[in-house]
């Protein structure tokens, strides 16, 4: 094998057309990062791979390097999770929301094992209904951004390190804020919210799935707000999110 050839496991983030048979295919890879490769004929009926690069699914990819694209030269499936996510319009947009925040925060690295090993976790997830859909979202983007260095501060104040609990919240300075430090525009979300966004954030899924409903929804909105202030493009498939 030459040195331009490599093999790597991979998820499919989004796809693209190119030409009249081609495609773009972007890929988020265990050893590699993210991938901009061409799938040359995968449009054509005849073609030997193309159903095999449907988004969300994971496959072990062979690749070409190129000088800005590389070419997909062998492709076989591991995990076809496309399948019944892209059956269930709700799983669709919660997995729409995953592969989309990972491609914004894996975009210039060259290696990218645990946000990898974080997406191909949560769509397993959604793609078995192992959890509820929007726990897991909101669990994949809270995880995701303590990775990328955001995480937020769930119980010692964020600017000036008290221990709390605190009742304020603020996206802008890092999570919750002490009395002194809250400023007049900070939330003031319930304690059930702050133990479910813990939950979330450490993994804990038996307590997240004892949170009620409403601090869920609660819960929720922290973390749509959390997301879109970190990450520096708005998620554009977060609005259409439709949680089970």
């Amino acid at each position: 094998m030459t040195a331009k050839l490599y093999r790597d496991e991979c998820v499919v983030l989004r796809t693209h057309p190119l030409g009249e048979a081609d495609r773009i295919v972007t890929l988020l890879s265990r050893h590699h990062g993210q991938i901009r490769a061409v799938a040359k004929g995968v449009r054509r009926t005849s073609s030997r791979f193309g159903a095999r690069l449907e988004p969300f699914g994971v496959v072990d990819a062979q690749l070409h390097r190129g000088r800005s694209l590389d070419t997909l030269t062998q492709v076989e499936t591991i995990a076809p999770y496309g399948r019944s996510i892209m059956a269930d319009y709700s799983l669709y947009t919660c997995a729409s929301v995953v592969v989309e925040t990972a491609a914004q925060l894996t975009e210039d690295l060259e290696q990218a094992p645990t946000e990898y090993a974080l997406v191909v976790g949560a769509l397993a997830s959604l793609a078995t209904n192992r959890h509820p859909s929007g726990l897991v979202v909101d669990s994949f983007l809270l995880r995701a951004l303590a990775v990328a260095g955001w995480a937020p501060s769930l119980f010692e104040c964020a600017t000036c390190g008290a221990p709390g609990p605190h009742a304020a919240f603020d996206a802008p300075a890092g999570g919750v804020l002490c009395e002194a430090c809250a400023p007049v525009t900070a939330q003031c979300p319930s304690g059930a919210a702050l133990h479910l966004l813990g939950a979330l954030l450490s993994g804990d899924w038996p307590r997240a799935h004892a949170a009620p409903t409403w601090a869920r929804v609660e819960a929720s909105e922290l973390v749509s707000g959390y997301s879109q202030w970190h990450l520096e493009r708005r998620l554009k498939s977060l609005p259409l999110l439709e949680r089970a």
